[in-house]
């Protein structure tokens, strides 16, 4: 008799699922607990840099020199970190989906100090990174060490590393539909109840356990956005093409400042952090609500609040290359914070100039910047359900669902037929290059 005529493997398939559930539930705590702790240090640094900010306009003439040398400071020390432990550099992302691809090994768990400390160096400066970055990373690198501990199978090592790192994800934005469908949509690409299985178990534990710190109550407090009127809907969808276009510049932004960066040879790391530390400084000092990671941007936009039109082209186009200038910098640190920030300016901007359209008012203009950090979303990482979902999760708003899903499907038809790969996928060859040995 075969295994099969006995049944034999389907029962070691069981007992091999039921172990990777209660695996990535022991990882979701740790991840839970340390992504929660990350978010509650990055909340603190962001009122001690606020409260320096203040004190050094009171400073006459050379109070600039006191955020330009914080945040210098700050990178170049974070840059330190990365060059003891080069895995702690940019978007952990990348790394995630070469690990589950077999393209490379996964994380140790020394990156989850690593990207804690340079993560909190760099985002609590001011840099215009976002938290996911290293939340994604150390929830793979818990995963993965849980996998070891556990004498897993390297397919299954790979597998927990995925399903934690949704898990970090989740915790980063507090949405646990958007984590997991981030795993399978962007990392993955598949559905298979092996991977979703415990990935939901690891959201579920870890997004539970973050609320034990930072609390249980959606990112960005809005309040009732009626939802817009249906003869609206062709707008949204011409916004979405145009945001399709913004993605494409934003990607290639992005790369090109990599790539500017990289030619620099001569020039220590440490010293092009502290040089893009310092441009960032003084960019905080001027207004800080063009630095950071931009939660109190978007926090703003979304809640009601109204610019004219001049800021918020200036908040647009400044936020637009101060994101991939931090994050040329090296330093741990992520992309989908300043990109939903980049989306609600955007949108709020749009539904400005487009104000002479009938039914366009301020119901309208908060609902186009939340459909704009969708949408920007979808056209840059070419993930558009977990772009919506996640999305929908920190706003707690369902209203706006319907032109949401026009214009991020636009925005992303518009990326893909120009041929504008998604920029995780670009940032993965870009690091497997740098793996690889020279050629001789």
């Amino acid at each position: 008799m075969t295994a099969d005529d006995t049944g034999n493997e389907p029962r070691e398939d069981s007992r091999g699922l039921m172990l990777l559930c209660l695996l990535a539930i022991v990882a979701g705590v740790c991840v839970g607990f340390v992504g929660g702790a990350f978010r509650w240090c990055l909340r603190k640094a962001d009122g001690l840099r606020e409260t320096i900010l203040e004190w050094s306009h009171g400073i006459p003439y050379v109070g600039w020199l006191v955020p330009v040398a914080l945040v210098a400071s700050c990178t170049a020390l974070a840059v330190v970190i990365v060059q003891r432990v080069p895995l702690a550099a940019g978007s952990g992302i990348q790394h995630v989906e070469a690990v589950f691809r077999g393209e490379t090994q996964p994380p140790p768990l020394v990156l989850v100090p690593a990207r804690f400390v340079g993560g909190l160096l760099a985002i609590g400066s001011g840099l215009v990174l976002g938290r996911e970055g290293p939340t994604v990373h150390m929830g793979a690198a818990i995963g993965a060490e849980a996998g070891r501990r556990a004498r897993l199978s390297e397919p299954d090592v790979r597998l927990l590393q995925t399903s934690a790192a949704g898990a970090g994800l989740a915790v980063a934005f507090n949405a646990p539909i958007g984590g997991a469908l981030f795993v399978c949509e962007e990392v993955t690409k598949s559905f298979r109840l092996r991977t979703v299985l415990p990935t939901l178990f690891g959201v579920a534990v870890a997004v539970a356990c973050s609320r034990l710190v930072i609390g249980n109550r959606p990112d960005f407090a809005v309040g009732t956005v009626p939802s817009p009127h249906i003869a609206l809907l062709p707008l949204f969808v011409v916004f979405g093409l145009l945001t399709g276009l913004l993605g494409i510049l934003y990607n290639r932004l992005i790369l090109g400042m990599l790539e500017l960066v990289a030619r620099q040879r001569r020039i220590p790391p440490t010293v092009i952090g502290a040089i893009i530390g310092a441009v960032i400084g003084v960019v905080l000092f001027l207004n800080p609500l063009v630095g950071s990671g931009g939660d109190t941007v978007s926090q703003m936009l979304v809640g009601g609040r109204t610019f004219v039109l001049p800021i918020l082209l200036l908040y647009l186009v400044v936020r637009f290359f101060t994101g991939p200038l931090s994050y040329a910098a090296g330093t741990p640190g992520g992309l989908f914070a300043p990109l939903l920030a980049l989306g609600a300016l955007w949108g709020s901007l749009f539904a400005g100039l487009a104000s002479f359209v009938p039914g366009v008012d301020a119901g309208v203009t908060v609902a186009m910047a939340m459909v704009g950090m969708a949408a920007l979303f979808g056209a840059v990482v070419r993930a558009p359900f977990t772009g919506i979902v996640i999305v929908v999760e920190m706003t707690a708003v369902t209203s706006v669902l319907v032109p949401m899903l026009a214009a991020t499907a636009a925005a992303v038809l518009v990326a893909t037929l120009a041929g504008s790969a998604p920029i995780y996928d670009s940032l993965r060859e870009r690091m497997l290059q740098g793996q690889r040995p020279p050629r001789t």
